[in-house]
């Protein structure tokens, strides 16, 4: 799985109300309406100008917060190719995986804002292109891989009728 990319910085502590705002709550049955709205709490413009395959990148337990899978389902819909973080809470972790969204535990201080990036999901490898530097990720389980690869663990039973967990 490569993606490629413009980076999208955020700091620490980045909730699942600043990603998806808990004023807009009435819309957690209309996911794409709620997705034009992610994370405007934390930059009021970035779901005006994130294109499919860019990335968040962040500093410190990402996604902290409530456990709803709101945060990384519109997160995903809104064309994240993945999310980059120093480290996550755990149920957005587990939640980002679910819904097929990857996300990569890494050093991210060595990425800007508007850097152009291409990530080798499978290997955990992040190419910087703009400073033209590698930084290597922690690599995911080959079970993620493989319901990240199906679209998700909903996908993955549809396709396997189950876990199929053998790689």
């Amino acid at each position: 799985m490569h993606i490629k990319g413009k980076a999208f910085k955020f700091g620490d502590s980045i909730s699942t109300d600043h990603i998806a705002p808990g004023r807009l709550f009435h819309l957690r049955t209309n996911l794409p309406e709620l997705a034009k709205h992610v994370l405007e709490d934390a930059d009021p413009e970035f779901a005006q100008k994130v294109k499919p395959g860019d990335f968040v990148v962040a500093g410190k337990n990402f996604g902290l917060g409530s456990s709803r899978e709101h945060a990384p389902t519109i997160i995903k819909m809104a064309g994240v190719g993945a999310v980059l973080a120093q480290s996550f809470a755990r149920i957005f972790y587990r939640n980002a995986i679910n819904v097929g969204l990857p996300v990569l535990i890494c050093d991210t201080t060595q990425i800007d804002q508007d850097d152009e990036l291409e990530i080798d999901v499978s290997k955990g490898e992040i190419r910087n292109l703009t400073k033209g530097v590698t930084i290597e990720a922690k690599p995911l389980p080959d079970v993620m891989i493989k319901i990240l690869n199906d679209g998700g663990l909903l996908e993955h039973f549809r396709k396997h009728g189950g876990f199929a967990l053998d790689t």
